[in-house]
């Protein structure tokens, strides 16, 4: 893999499809196939997400204001590793919150 830099401001927000409406995305690193493998996910007000699973391994880093997830709360400066096939959610944040999200895998 190249090495990739970016200037997260030259970036605009896009709205994403996997997310509820209102759910923002800056996209800093696909993968060969086009899928995002890192971005900055900025949840709105009242944001709310089912529990899920997925293949692979998924990172949080909060930048920005708090989500609470499987009723513990997440707020700025957390770190999370989500291991692969684990159930986690449901995701709430009453405020919206800022978050690095990097998929492994």
């Amino acid at each position: 893999m190249d090495e990739v830099s970016i200037n997260e401001s030259d970036l605009s927000w896009e709205q994403t499809d996997s997310y509820q409406e209102g759910t923002q995305w800056k996209v800093l690193l696909r993968d060969s196939e086009g899928k995002p493998k890192a971005a900055l996910l900025r949840l709105p007000p009242t944001f709310e997400m089912d529990a899920h699973a997925h293949v692979h391994a998924e990172h949080h880093y909060v930048l920005e204001g708090q989500y609470e997830s499987q009723g513990r709360p997440f707020p700025a400066g957390s770190y999370r590793m989500i291991p692969a096939h684990a159930n986690h959610g449901p995701f709430r944040s009453a405020n919206g919150a800022l978050v690095l999200v990097v998929w492994e895998g």
